[in-house]
């Protein structure tokens, strides 16, 4: 079930396509001789093959493989733009400075803001490489002609519409990458070679034992407040992260979800398995 007030933007009740600045995103520049060696030996992303253009989804994790930083790296001319969190955007810039060394990179904040449009296309947007259906993703771009401008709050109930995890479901160095679906929205390259956390993540990958993911519930009325516990009769099956009026994202036990009736406070809750959901 979708979030009613976001159904002119998932539902086609309009045909334009809906535009929103995120604020809560900021960028970072990295340039200089050695920007893809330096980038391509931290994120869980491959760089080396990035053109100016191209936009790939990826992470900076601890050194235990969880999930520090998401990110977006859009490559331009010289070098490289990272969209990341706004609020952590300092702490980005001293977490790579730290692993610089004698990398020939200069890391600097970028004042162009980052907006989002789905439906449609215009100038200066690139694709989301998530998933198609979240549309695209746009950097200093000005509002596209004809589009309808929406708020972030509307862009995020699009992207929960698709079941996609976001910054607010993954916290800070408590999750790992898979669990919040990394690998199957192309922020992972696992034949890219050694990046920070890449052992765990393989492993966890190759021996197939994950045991938590991310996916969408649905229910009636408000969400549930961020940590209430999903229950499967008296078993703990997850907890739920964020969420609007009739549909939250949770951090599910698989094995004891399927078939299950499952609750939230007392309220019945279902599980939705997107279509681009394939563990």
């Amino acid at each position: 079930m979708a979030d009613p007030r976001d159904a002119p933007y998932i539902r086609g009740v309009t045909s334009a396509p809906s535009y929103a600045r995120l604020d809560s995103r900021a960028l970072i520049a990295v340039t200089g001789p050695d920007w893809r060696s330096f980038l391509q030996g931290l994120l869980t992303q491959d760089v080396e093959t990035l053109v100016e253009g191209e936009l790939r989804f990826a992470a900076l994790l601890t050194p235990q493989g969880r999930l520090m930083f998401d990110l977006f790296v859009l490559g331009e001319s010289g070098g490289a733009v990272l969209d990341v969190a706004a609020e952590r955007r300092e702490a980005i810039i001293l977490r790579l400075s730290m692993y610089r060394l004698r990398a020939k990179v200069e890391i600097i904040a970028d004042p162009r803001g980052v907006s989002a449009m789905w439906k449609g296309s215009a100038p200066g947007f690139v694709d989301d490489p998530r998933l198609p259906a979240l549309g695209l993703r746009g950097y200093g771009a000005p509002p596209p002609a004809g589009a309808v401008e929406a708020d972030e709050a509307a862009w995020d109930a699009h992207r929960l519409s698709l079941g996609a995890p976001g910054p607010a479901d993954w916290g800070v160095e408590k999750t790992y990458p898979i669990e919040a679906d990394f690998d199957l929205l192309n922020g992972i390259d696992f034949k890219k070679g050694c990046f920070v956390g890449q052992e765990t993540t393989s492993r966890m990958k190759r021996r197939g034992q994950i045991k938590t993911r991310m996916l969408p519930i649905t229910f009636e009325g408000a969400p549930p407040a961020p940590g209430a516990e999903v229950l499967a009769g008296e078993l703990r099956a997850g907890e739920v992260l964020s969420g609007v009026s009739g549909r939250a994202m949770a951090a599910l036990r698989l094995d004891r979800i399927d078939g299950a009736a499952l609750t939230v406070d007392g309220r019945p809750v279902r599980v939705e398995r997107p279509d681009w959901f394939t563990a």
